[in-house]
């Protein structure tokens, strides 16, 4: 299995809450410095459904670095670790992709940038109802106390923050595939202009965890990605590493999901594991906290699927 070297660094400072999940909570103190070496491992199975070159860690380098890029998406930078996450990703000029659970879309924004113009970016989050209060977890990550009750919603909504993006881009004439946001629940997260094999990319970061504590048909959403996926079509998952045993149970709390059991689930949509990206992993982390003691990076895992 073909292998490449990683360093991770942990980041000096986290960023502010986003939009939903684990993207709007809280997040801990910076953790001391840490260096770990890591890999990304390959998996023999084909994936491909573009001409176009992956991108090079160069490239995708250039693309992070780019000016125009908020203050807030280079806070985030610190534990994203993007070039190492992206150049894994491998979202190819003029592909289709959509981001699950896109939070603030500082995903889809580096998706957009990656896939040109003449690619596109969908972006999905759940309908909002401002009728109903939030949906709130047991515990915010980070490990900060449970709120006494849901706090305001925002005053803005992931279509104008995602329109904001696209239009910064824009006056910045960054060569940028347009961002499309999409209100839908996550058991259905395609759109249905693209939920017929259409789709050659998708991700969702940090938040498959959460579908433990929010009523989600993950099964379903499974599936409907694989539908909505060409014939080696990728999805990528990135997320908190649980403990062994400890499956789903944990997403409230801890915040963590064990690797194995999300690996089950996705395998039995019918997808198969292509590659494995150790950069955000941190061996040290006894993953039996939502922050861990003494403070360190979480201990991350990232996958990437391909239907076959």
């Amino acid at each position: 299995m073909p292998a490449r070297s990683f360093v991770r660094s942990a980041p000096p400072a986290l960023l502010a809450a986003t939009l939903l999940g684990c993207a709007s909570a809280p997040l801990p103190p910076a953790p001391p410095p840490l260096a770990t070496t890591s890999t990304v491992t390959t998996h023999s199975v084909s994936s491909s459904t573009s001409t176009a070159a992956p991108p090079t860690r160069e490239q995708v380098a250039a693309i992070v670095a780019a000016p125009d890029r908020t203050d807030a998406d280079r806070t985030n930078d610190q534990r994203r670790h993007p070039v190492d996450l992206m150049t894994f990703v491998g979202a190819r000029a003029g592909w289709t992709v959509l981001d699950v659970s896109t939070g603030g879309g500082y995903t889809a924004e580096l998706l957009s940038r990656m896939v040109g113009p003449t690619g596109m970016v969908w972006a999905q989050s759940r309908p909002r109802n401002p009728g109903m209060p939030a949906a709130r977890p047991a515990q915010p990550e980070g490990g900060a106390p449970a709120p006494m009750a849901a706090p305001a919603a925002p005053s803005r909504g992931a279509a104008e923050i995602l329109a904001e993006r696209s239009a910064r881009m824009t006056t910045a004439g960054v060569a940028a595939a347009p961002i499309s946001f999409v209100a839908l629940p996550f058991d259905d997260p395609v759109p249905p202009t693209v939920a017929d094999g259409k789709l050659d990319l998708v991700t969702l970061m940090f938040n498959y965890h959460d579908f433990g504590w929010i009523p989600v048909d993950r099964a379903g959403m499974n599936r409907a990605i694989f539908a909505a996926l060409k014939p080696g079509g990728l999805y990528v998952i990135a997320d908190h590493a649980g403990r062994p045993g400890t499956g789903i149970g944990e997403s409230g709390t801890l915040h963590r999901i064990e690797e194995s059991f999300l690996r089950k689930e996705v395998e039995a949509a019918g997808f198969r594991l292509l590659a494995e990206g150790d950069f955000l992993r941190n061996p040290n982390d006894p993953r039996d906290r939502n922050a861990p003691e003494p403070p360190q990076p979480k201990d991350e895992f990232v996958l990437k699927f391909v239907k076959p």
